[in-house]
């Protein structure tokens, strides 16, 4: 039997196909550029095999009903109850670190991270696009769950203090799973403006593979900011007894709004956003000369996502935003005139003792995107008399992401299981306890402290984890009981990829 397909047909064939293609990780590149630019020969890391890992490493993160195609086995399900203390549904998201609480102000600047990481460099990771995505949207899932309720937030699962007074697996947990919400009453514009930045950078991430999807965090993302800078105030004040000292906001939540704000600008297109930025830009902090990027204090971020708006997008009210940058960028350049960043013997960014590599990635995934506007608007970066190129940009963050994968002193890589050599004792209790699978019957609250304490190296591996790192000596002494510098965190992880997926690429491994 003769088969004729109608021109009509054959273009609704093609568009489905490569909608299927951009959703399942083959990406579409649209004047990429990165596209032409000839390899380096040589490369002293596998960065392809970190970019795996440290996405694999948020499977070993997560809460509630574990799928099929979970890859870190030795995880179970956990969690599976959370939220019925308010007759909510909480289930899902991460843990944020080694404990087993679900703080929602570390998660969601972890998925506004991962987002970023996507959006920037997506289209260089090859297979490991889907797994990001993935990861993304267990945690956007949740986060969906989490303002369900209008002008409410449910912020944290689980009471800290009495969850950090035992050393459990996710899977044995006995704790109090205790909910804590921000609301009109008791509001966090932290919290909900950083969720609000998430869901509108994760919606970038979905638009073209899932477009209901994207929609969906779009329009919720809109609502939460909403609220954010409506009901102003700081959740440390209202929930402070319950998130201080672990997430307790130390840079005020003006930072917060000015991030969400960028984002929305950048996920709606909506000028709103951009006159509300325009507005409030300065009190809201703008041009301080602060120069650290983390979960606390988006400032840095912020104006190195508008000032691609202006670079790229040609957004001209947004130019001082280029200047605000550039600041941030001359802390950093060691002999520059305003240089203010301190550095280790062996050459790592060091800011402070708890958990500092989670500024070393975040520099460096800003570096990287930096150097990415700077040259596809021809600028360079002026420092006084210093002028610093894109590429120096790329040099520091790679020197950076190599001394954490082991070009350092300690010849130690900070990233769990990659390397010969990497921290075997990390402060994690699912990590460090034996698996179900090992050991089936309930591990007690305090009968885990035993292996706490203990100098037996972690039987589960938690690949891909970043730890807290070395010191200001560049010294590790790799103990467990060391939280500053042997746990891990989402927050480290996120930034990294993007740094990652650029540097594998870069040197022609993906």
């Amino acid at each position: 039997m003769a088969f004729s397909v109608s021109p009509f047909t054959l273009l609704v064939l093609f568009s489905c196909f490569a909608t299927f293609l951009v959703c399942h990780g083959f990406p579409v590149h649209h004047n990429n550029p990165f596209h032409h630019r000839r390899h380096p020969r040589f490369a002293s890391h596998n960065y392809r095999d970190a970019l795996t890992k440290s996405i694999l490493f948020f499977e070993g993160q997560r809460s509630g009903k574990l799928p099929s195609s979970q890859r870190i086995t030795w995880r179970r399900d956990s969690g599976l109850t959370d939220g019925s203390a308010m007759h909510v549904d909480l289930v899902g998201g991460y843990y944020d670190a080694g404990d087993n609480v679900k703080f929602g102000f570390p998660m969601a600047f972890t998925t506004t991270m991962l987002s970023w990481s996507v959006l920037e460099f997506g289209g260089l990771m090859k297979g490991e696009l889907q797994n990001a995505r993935e990861a993304i949207r267990w945690a956007t899932d949740y986060l969906l769950k989490a303002t369900a309720h209008p002008d409410t937030i449910y912020v944290q699962v689980g009471d800290a203090n009495k969850d950090h007074a035992c050393w459990e697996r996710p899977e044995d947990m006995d704790t109090p799973r205790s909910v804590y919400k921000v609301d009109k009453n008791s509001p966090g514009s932290e919290v909900a403006a950083e969720t609000a930045a998430a869901l509108a950078a994760a919606s970038l991430v979905f638009r073209r593979c899932d477009p209901t999807y994207a929609k969906l965090l779009v329009r919720r993302a809109i609502r939460v900011f909403q609220f954010a800078d409506k009901y102003r105030g700081a959740y440390s004040n209202g929930l402070k007894k319950y998130v201080c000292p672990f997430y307790c906001s130390y840079s005020g939540y003006e930072d917060e709004l000015l991030w969400g704000a960028a984002w929305l600008h950048k996920a709606t297109k909506n000028p709103t956003y951009l006159n509300y930025i325009q507005v409030n830009g300065q009190t809201l902090g703008a041009a301080q000369f602060d120069n650290t990027f983390g979960w606390d204090n988006k400032h840095v971020g912020a104006r190195i996502l508008l000032s691609k708006a202006f670079l790229v997008q040609k957004v001209q009210s947004l130019h001082d935003y280029k200047d605000h940058a550039d600041n941030f960028i001359c802390s950093l350049i060691q002999g520059a005139p305003f240089s203010s960043a301190q550095y280790t013997p062996g050459g790592l960014l060091f800011k402070m003792n708890d958990s500092n590599m989670q500024y070393v990635t975040s520099t460096s995934f800003l570096l990287l995107s930096y150097a990415k506007y700077l040259t596809y608007a021809r600028k360079i970066v002026n420092c006084g008399v210093t002028a610093v190129t894109p590429k120096r940009l790329r040099n520091i963050a790679k020197k950076q992401v190599d001394y954490l994968l082991g070009d350092n002193p300690l010849k130690m890589s900070y990233m769990v299981g990659y390397g010969p050599r990497y921290p075997q004792r990390i402060h994690h209790r699912g990590s460090s306890l034996p698996s179900m699978a090992a050991h089936p019957a309930k591990i007690q609250c305090s009968s885990g402290f035993s292996v706490m304490n203990s100098q037996s190296p972690n039987p589960n591996i938690l690949v891909g984890a970043i730890v807290g790192g070395p010191d200001e000596h560049d010294r590790f002494p790799d103990e467990r009981s060391d939280y500053e510098q042997s746990e891990p965190a989402t927050y480290m992880n996120a930034p990294l990829v993007g740094a990652l997926a650029y540097l594998a690429h870069s040197f022609g491994q993906l």
